[in-house]
């Protein structure tokens, strides 16, 4: 648990400094323990989004690890299922929680006023079921797909860190229409220096240089069109994005990095 920040004796370029940038990233992100002394301001939790990047690094290498281990252990369509079950209660669903939300609102919504009403709304409707049931489909599909390949556990890892680059950088160029008061994400999307971009971009860029150039490239222009396209949507459906629609865009991209792999290895 975090704590009111009530002084600023550490300078924002130290070290420590950035550190506890990133557990409080990491406690907002995820269910891994932090210190429960960290201290918190919305000052602070705003820079935190500059490190959304490195947690998905994180994240993905912990369910790489529980993949390696328990395909050892068991058949490989268990050892998925078991790695998925892992990555939900690692992040408590917390991004699948946002495709939900902004299905149902855009979905459900005539006008942009009650399409935001809707993403408010607690209770999960037609719209959000259908597309959180298919996305994890897809994700069990595409991860059987690429379960064969060597390096299948680098993938994971690059596919954590690059969906979560690109959602977090939906708030340097978008408004952001949520209810201010009542919103969680307010703090980290309130705004975005180029600083924390850059850092977003070189944490995922560096990510995907690992698989190779080909590959990188590739993944990255998919990433750039799809960020265009969905960011156009966005804008359209209700004037600029959400905490949700951060988590939509998470979820989407990752999908978009398997597939692309998938698409890559079926044609060369």
């Amino acid at each position: 648990m975090s704590v009111p920040d009530n002084s600023e004796n550490v300078m924002p370029s130290s070290l420590r400094y950035q550190w506890e940038l990133f557990l409080l990233a990491t406690s907002f992100f995820s269910r891994l323990p932090v210190p429960q002394a960290l201290p918190y301001s919305e000052e602070r939790m705003n820079q935190a989004g500059r490190y959304f990047a490195l947690v998905g690094l994180v994240l993905g290498a912990l369910c790489a690890l529980v993949f390696s281990l328990t395909s050892i252990l068991f058949p490989e369509s268990v050892a998925i299922v078991l790695t998925m079950v892992f990555s939900l209660l690692l992040t408590g669903a917390f991004h699948e929680d946002g495709l939900t939300d902004m299905a149902d609102g855009i979905g459900g919504g005539m006008t942009v006023e009650r399409r935001l009403s809707i993403m408010k709304d607690s209770r999960i409707g037609t719209y959000g079921a259908a597309t959180l049931i298919m996305a994890l489909l897809a994700k069990y599909v595409f991860w059987s797909e690429l379960a064969n390949l060597p390096l299948f556990w680098l993938v994971i890892v690059v596919a954590y860190t690059a969906s979560r680059a690109l959602a977090a950088t939906l708030i340097y160029d978008m408004p952001y229409v949520s209810d201010s008061d009542t919103s969680k994400s307010k703090p980290l999307a309130s705004r975005q220096s180029s600083l924390e971009v850059s850092i977003l971009l070189f944490t995922g860029g560096v990510t995907l240089l690992v698989l190779g150039i080909a590959d990188a490239i590739l993944i990255s222009l998919v990433l750039v069109v799809f960020r265009l396209i969905f960011k156009r949507w966005l804008i359209k459906r209700i004037g600029g994005f959400t905490g949700d629609c951060l988590g939509a865009a998470q979820q989407l991209s990752e999908l978009l990095v398997y597939l692309t792999m998938i698409g890559f290895y079926h044609i060369s």
